[in-house]
């Protein structure tokens, strides 16, 4: 495996592998627990963001809010890539999601713009990806639910309607949740990340 602390739980033979990528301050235990709970017999693996932003975990530097550090992002980009494929090799799953929030959903989006192969399913809870994407057109064969708030400050929701404008040019099959909250995770982003995980 690549340097990533993760936790991870052993799931079935021939079980869905899921990784789960947890927000700026998060931790790997964010979201792996709600994953083993919706999805049992699943192989779950959560990595640790290993960027610390003033001792908040994150996944890639950023040189303010909403302006990233580009090449670290790619650097960063390819070493989950590397984590995710190994993982795939070890268990051997075929259907592989990815479950990610805000930060976490960032890193998820750009390892699956950079390698549509690695996830058959993607869960983007409040993505910002404030960057054009070159086309991607292995996106087609992938699930896609983006969750978001219309009052997001941090996520705004115009760049969020780009981003499943985009998604939807690659032919990719998604949904989208909107609450008219800001930042927050509601109930019904809960709901339909349960709908979307069991597939």
């Amino acid at each position: 495996m690549t340097d990533y602390a993760f936790a991870e739980t052993e799931g079935a033979p021939g079980a869905p592998l899921v990784f789960t990528f947890h927000g700026t301050g998060g931790t790997e235990a964010q979201f792996h627990g709600f994953a083993r709970e919706v999805l049992p017999e699943a192989h779950v693996i959560s990595p640790r963001g290993d960027v610390s932003e003033h001792g908040a975990l994150r996944f890639f530097r950023r040189k303010a809010e909403g302006l990233y550090d580009m090449a670290d992002l790619a650097r960063r980009t390819e070493a989950m890539i590397r984590f995710v494929s190994e993982a795939r090799a070890r268990t051997g799953a075929t259907r592989v999601t990815g479950l990610g929030y805000s930060n976490g959903a960032n890193i998820l989006a750009s390892a699956a713009m950079a390698d549509p192969t690695l996830f058959t399913d993607l869960a983007l809870l409040h993505p910002l990806i404030p960057w054009e994407p070159a086309p991607v057109p292995g996106l087609s064969r992938v699930r896609v639910l983006v969750t978001a708030g219309e009052r997001d400050p941090i996520c705004p929701a115009p760049l969020t309607r780009r981003l499943v404008s985009w998604l939807d040019d690659q032919d990719a099959r998604v949904t989208t949740v909107w609450h008219p909250g800001g930042h927050e995770i509601a109930q019904t982003e809960v709901d339909q990340v349960v709908t979307f995980l069991r597939g």
